[in-house]
């Protein structure tokens, strides 16, 4: 099962993987980015790869980089060689199932090397990584729709831009796929507890694990996914459909850490992403009750991010998220001021601390993390810490 897109595509896969795992078979699942740790990229059954086989098997794949360079090939990139570990160890466990996340695109990704592909999922398309797959939605669909295989089913975000809809329609049918695109008007949410993600779909009635109107979205992938591998003749129920929904787990995807006061968790790091959370906030009722804890990377749009973000906060702490190509945190409070009360931290446990100091003081709702993945890795520790007061 392969999955290519802008947003969701982690949390579709880790659905898909959560629902075959439920239906008995083995399955390998990769994930890209990692969120708190390395070897969150590689997984069977909801178990990350142990460090000693990480080590044996990256020692093979670099003994045969070592004799492609001695050939005078080209050595692979970081993340070919991490896609390379990841299959190697799926074939030596067994796996009946891998699902597989793009890294970045589809067409030339790493992961587009697997030839008998039975579904391929597009989630949603926006525009994020332009430099290298293009400045128009239809360019990034055309990169996304380059994993769909001859003879495999097709699965696309249910409210996919048209744009990008008519790109992967054509696709599916240069190649005679089977698309199914579930219609967003039968996605239906249940009223709940705020963040509480009761959806239907399909006759499926379950409570997600992860908040937010997209994420009924991507579980209707998830489902039509799992109801595509059972045409193709694959053993699966529909209870163990809903259990693979209600049991995912997935780290920084609106991840509510804490209810009261509320400690919430996001790895958005594009203007789409910061949309999808503003819009969970706004419907949870927290708009403009929150503290916001913002970190960003300066190769994002992070000004149409944070023009849907900070009218949700009541004040923002900036942080420099701990990657090379962070914006650092007086640069986004110098932005971010623009829109609401803003002042730079000097770390992210700084921020944290002074974030709910500070909807204590003022009798907030709680504390946002949000902006970037590699600021959800580093605040994880800290919130948990806090979490557990």
């Amino acid at each position: 099962v392969h999955i290519a897109g802008t947003n969701g595509k982690g949390t579709v896969a880790t659905l898909t993987a959560s629902i075959l795992r439920q239906a008995g078979y083995k399955t390998g699942l990769t994930i890209s980015p990692y969120v708190l740790e390395f070897r969150e990229r590689f997984q069977i059954n909801g178990e990350m790869i142990s460090w000693e086989e990480l080590g044996q098997i990256t020692t093979e794949i670099c003994a045969a980089v070592d004799a492609m360079e001695a050939d005078g090939l080209e050595p692979p990139v970081e993340f070919e060689a991490v896609t390379a570990v990841a299959l190697c160890w799926f074939a030596r466990q067994g796996c009946d199932f891998a699902v597989l996340e793009t890294g970045l695109g589809g067409r030339y990704d790493a992961t587009n090397v697997v030839p008998g592909t039975l579904v391929a999922a597009i989630t949603c398309i926006g525009l994020d990584h332009t430099a290298i797959l293009g400045g128009t939605v239809e360019k990034i669909a055309m990169e996304k729709s380059g994993i769909l295989k001859p003879g495999c089913i097709a699965v696309s975000y249910p409210a996919q831009p048209a744009r990008a809809q008519r790109v992967v329609e054509a696709a599916a049918q240069r190649l005679g796929c089977e698309l199914v695109t579930p219609d967003p008007e039968d996605v239906h949410r249940r009223r709940g507890l705020p963040f509480e993600n009761r959806m239907e779909y399909g006759g499926y009635e379950v409570v997600l694990p992860f908040p937010g109107r997209h994420q009924a979205m991507n579980a209707s992938m998830a489902i039509e996914i799992a109801l595509a591998l059972w045409r193709k003749g694959y053993e699966i129920t529909d209870e163990q459909i809903i259990a693979g929904l209600e049991q995912a787990s997935f780290p920084a995807r609106i991840e509510v850490l804490r209810r009261h006061p509320l400690l919430l968790l996001d790895g958005c790091h594009n203007p789409d992403g910061a949309k999808m959370l503003a819009a969970t906030l706004t419907r949870a009722d927290f708009e403009e009750n929150l503290v916001g804890v913002l970190g960003v990377l300066a190769d994002k749009d992070y000004k149409d991010m944070l023009s849907d973000l900070a009218p949700c906060f009541a004040k923002v702490y900036t942080v420099t998220p701990n990657c090379p190509r962070a914006l650092s945190a007086e640069e986004l409070q110098k932005e971010a001021r623009f829109h609401t009360d803003a002042e730079a931290a000097d770390s992210v446990a700084d921020a944290i601390r002074k974030a709910v100091d500070y909807a204590d003081e003022n009798n907030l709702a709680g504390v946002v993390v949000c902006g970037s993945l590699y600021l959800a890795a580093e605040a994880r520790p800290w919130l948990l810490k806090e979490a557990e007061k």
